[in-house]
């Protein structure tokens, strides 16, 4: 299986010190499947390219396992076309420029260079349009010959196999990471097993291109060999609300701000203004002790851990692996001691009653209610207003009018596939004042975000307040 890719930046020889690999020499490696060379065909000021020949040991690699074997693992196509063996190959051998590294060319690699990455036999179960669906959204041109099931006999028909070029002018770094991820996505299949592992390679291989890639439901599944939780949970962290929020900020009108401050907030991403907005409303009410309810990946209690106000601030959320995100967002095992004396997460959930919540002075409650099941929002109306019973309460939820103003959705859609409603802002102020009035609190209400005169702003917040017997 040989990968080259060819650059005419001038001076071309440049892309050795990005891949790190002298173009005066011919290096071997050894992998866990059998060894790359890596070798330069051309190496010139004007034109120089770096080709990589993958010997996949295929008899080394059955016979390591201690199954009985069949005849097809020693006969399969795995040495001779592109597959994950390839991406495992670029991560290990060309790693640091995968990465964007190097010291020595520091400049030269957040520079775009015309770019030309050729194939020669890449399996693609989805044919050429597959391959131009893939990577014509990122910027590059496709050329792909299809080859014949067998040349002596092309009667046969043709084959699943293709040879591709692909031209870009993009960071090298951008290349190989397109590339690493793609490769097995045309393949729709991995020599190795799928775990939480691949869904974290999948984010960090995939930020800055895959959040906005028209078929990112389709690499997401096919990288994750169909494994429905897997892609899920990668889709849920690749596609938040907020991104899909995001757009409100382009091309509409805003309200014009008549201070500095305001102004900057207004350039603030949706998310961001009702993080702000929250932790404003919890210092104002005078609260020590905080909760987070329904807290995902802990960025609220970041914001509330740099306020000295707050003596304690507990996040709790019913996803496990949200807290591990959470914990590692706080870097709460470097906090120092007193840090980390005033913040601490627990795993719970928000429709059963919890000891742990009560005796707090406030409780935020941001972009969760709506996901929750209709028929549990009675049950958590107990657990917090009831039980719980703090003095302050915040919650926002997205106000469902303003979903036409979001070109990505669908009418009927919601903004994410976890919702189970979304209301109006009369729904909302419905829910809310019923509430308050049968636990004993005072609601105001605000819009947040970007307002339009017939729809309202994107997100709504009600603020509960204790009434004083």
């Amino acid at each position: 299986m040989l990968l080259t890719i060819t650059t005419t930046y001038r001076p071309a020889t440049d892309m050795g010190f990005l891949l790190h690999k002298n173009p005066a020499n011919v290096q071997s490696f050894s992998l866990s499947f059998g060894r790359a060379h890596v070798f330069y065909p051309e190496a010139s000021f004007e034109r120089c390219t770096a080709a990589m020949l993958l010997d996949v040991d295929t008899v080394s690699l059955v016979r390591s396992r201690e199954h009985a074997l069949s005849l097809d693992q020693y006969v399969n196509d795995r040495p001779y076309v592109a597959s994950s063996f390839l991406s495992l190959a670029i991560a290990e051998v060309y790693g640091t420029a995968l990465q964007g590294r190097c010291a020595k060319r520091a400049a030269l690699v957040e520079q775009a260079l015309p770019l030309q990455a050729n194939i020669t036999v890449v399996p693609c179960r989805g044919g050429e349009a597959l391959l131009k669906q893939l990577f014509e959204p990122l910027g590059y041109g496709v050329t792909a010959k299809q080859h014949v099931l067998d040349e002596q006999h092309p009667e046969w028909g043709m084959s699943s196999y293709y040879s591709v070029s692909l031209q870009n002018t993009c960071r090298l770094c951008e290349l190989l990471t397109h590339l690493y991820v793609l490769i097995p996505v045309l393949d729709d299949d991995k020599h190795y097993w799928i775990g939480d592992d691949e869904v974290e390679k999948l984010l960090r291989h995939g930020k800055g291109w895959l959040e906005t890639h028209p078929e990112r439901e389709l690499i997401a599944d096919r990288y994750l060999k169909h494994k429905r939780n897997l892609t899920q949970d990668a889709l849920a962290r690749l596609i938040p609300e907020e991104a899909i929020e995001a757009g409100e900020s382009a091309g509409e009108t805003t309200v014009e701000k008549s201070t500095e401050d305001e102004a900057l907030r207004n350039r603030l991403s949706l998310h961001e203004q009702r993080l702000e907005a929250v932790t404003r409303v919890l210092l104002a009410s005078g609260a020590r002790r905080v909760l987070d309810l329904g807290c995902g990946e802990g960025r609220l209690l970041k914001l509330l851990l740099q306020q000295r106000q707050f003596d304690k601030i507990v996040g709790i959320d019913v996803s496990y692996r949200a807290l591990e995100r959470a914990q590692s967002r706080l870097h709460l095992d470097r906090l120092p001691t007193m840090q980390k004396e005033r913040i601490s997460l627990i795993h719970g959930a928000l429709t059963y009653r919890d000891k742990r919540l009560e005796g707090y002075d406030a409780a935020a409650v941001v972009e969760v209610i709506e996901h929750l099941d209709p028929a549990r929002l009675s049950a958590f109306e107990r657990v917090l207003f009831e039980f719980a019973q703090p003095a302050t309460v915040v919650i926002t939820t997205p106000n469902a009018e303003y979903n036409v103003k979001f070109e990505t959705l669908h009418a009927g859609t919601f903004r994410h596939k976890d919702h189970r409603f979304e209301w109006t802002r009369a729904e909302f102020e419905h829910w809310a004042r019923r509430v308050a009035d049968r636990f004993g609190y005072t609601v105001t209400f605000s819009l947040l975000g970007s307002i339009d005169d017939s729809v309202g702003a994107p997100s709504q917040m009600a603020v509960f307040t204790k009434n004083i017997e």
